[in-house]
């Protein structure tokens, strides 16, 4: 594969092989993520759940994930991306033996927050150090393939909840333990990786950082990496969390913020973990429930597929001003069926068409934008600001369903989601310029000039 410079030439199976092993830490995302919709119906009898229980044991992974993103933030700029990636598939490995081996809800809840730990410096590392790794031209397509593991786990997470269902009341504990093994898996291929050539060149590991850039591309890329990375270092010393929001980058972080949180406020992780409960409101027994958590798994994986495929073809901006517009219209129609008793397979169709839309617009491309819009020298501490907001608001989304769902009726949120997807179309619209195609340093001076 070329760029516009003919010399210039990439090592493609050696750049997706590395993309790919550090995206499994999205899997983890993805099993924890989805591993609660299949164990709710077992969780609620089993620890006798009331509606503020049920969203408080849900939104326990994101208080662990706030924590986590806190912690790897400043963990990658003083050690390394590697080290991190290595320690959170450690720490999930061991919560989730924890959850599994629980012996109240009240050890559950903490063994769930740590796997959250986990999961959170996952989720901020994995698509930082794809994006530190990938040429400019195929940046969008790799940090995308986190996205795709994401989805991956919670596809396989969900037949294996389905597989498992069956097997009496205690078949939550199966769902949880296997995490142990992918968290494995993911730990041995990190010890694989190399160090990102970005931090290498900050921490003054000019050799190794060669070495690398050596490995992903020709003689040419190297040269002409290493120096744009040289020049976006420059002047460069050490940062602290009151960096990231000095005047020169303010713009670039408060858009990072609301993207990530609108990406969880738009209300399709409702669906995600509460598919039970959705579905139950339409007279669904267990087994439909269940069915349609892989249903879900399933087209969320086949379009985020799709929105690899376009994200550096039709850009970032446009997949997401269509994704957000769409699902404030589906979930408008999604709430009308569930106000009215509709039949399940008929709410079946308005969910997976919402899933469609997340998967193609703002669930692949608010990480791809997270991941490119940051200065080099602030990027880990300003990745790990915009992560913790997402896990905020997922954790404020998740809480509030059953007791909203209480109070309003299933459908009554879905009005509120709606609205907030309009809300997030305007200041897309607004507010977030097009980054494809472009070089990390060359939006970084984009940044400056603005």
């Amino acid at each position: 594969m070329k760029t516009n410079q003919q010399s210039v030439t990439f090592n493609n199976t050696y750049i997706l092989g590395i993309s790919f092993i550090s995206a499994l830490g999205g899997y983890l995302f993805g099993f924890d993520f989805a591993v609660i919709a299949g164990a709710l119906p077992f969780l609620r009898s089993a620890f006798a759940l009331n509606a503020w229980w049920e969203g408080f044991l849900t939104g326990s992974l994101a208080l662990g994930c706030i924590v986590g993103c806190l912690l790897a933030g400043g963990l990658a700029d003083r050690y390394g991306r590697k080290p991190g990636l290595m320690l959170a598939a450690f720490i999930f490995a061991l919560s989730s033996l924890g959850m599994a081996f629980s012996s109240g809800l009240t050890v559950f809840v903490i063994m769930r927050f740590a796997a959250g730990i986990g999961v959170g410096m996952a989720s901020m590392l994995s698509p930082l150090y794809i994006a530190e790794v990938s040429p400019a031209n195929i940046r969008g397509r790799n940090v995308a393939i986190n996205q795709l593991t994401i989805v991956i786990g919670i596809l396989v997470t969900n037949l294996v909840n389905y597989a498992l269902a069956d097997n009496g009341p205690e078949a939550w504990r199966w769902m949880f333990g296997l995490g142990a093994v992918p968290a494995g898996l993911f730990f041995l291929g990190v010890i694989w990786l190399p160090e990102s050539p970005r931090w290498l060149l900050k921490a003054g590991k000019e050799a190794q950082a060669k070495k690398v850039l050596g490995n992903i591309g020709s003689e040419a890329f190297v040269t002409d990496t290493f120096k744009d990375i040289q020049q976006s270092l420059q002047g460069s010393v050490k940062q602290s969390y009151k960096a990231v929001f000095e005047k020169a980058v303010r713009p670039a972080v408060i858009v990072g913020i609301t993207l990530a949180v609108f990406q969880q406020l738009c209300g399709i992780n409702v669906v995600f973990n509460y598919t039970s409960t959705i579905f139950e409101s339409v007279g669904a027994n267990l087994d439909r429930q269940l069915f349609e958590t892989v249903a879900i798994g399933l087209v969320n994986l086949i379009f985020t597929v799709v929105a690899m495929w376009q994200v550096d073809r039709l850009g970032r901006r446009p997949l997401m001003l269509i994704g957000s517009l769409g699902l404030s219209v589906v979930y408008i129609v999604l709430a009308f069926l569930l106000q009215h008793q509709a039949a399940p397979g008929l709410v079946s169709v308005f969910v997976l068409l919402a899933i469609a839309m997340y998967a193609t617009s703002l669930a692949p491309v608010t990480w791809v934008l997270i991941s490119e819009i940051f200065p080099n020298k602030i990027r880990g501490l300003a990745s790990s600001v915009a992560i913790v907001s997402l896990w905020t608001a997922y954790f404020i989304l998740v809480f509030t369903f059953p007791i909203l769902a209480e109070v309003l009726g299933t459908y009554g949120p879905f009005y509120l989601y709606a609205g907030i997807c309009l809300v997030g179309f305007l200041f897309v619209k607004s507010k977030v310029r097009e980054t494809k195609g472009q070089t990390l340093e060359a939006l970084e001076q984009q940044l400056i000039k603005h």
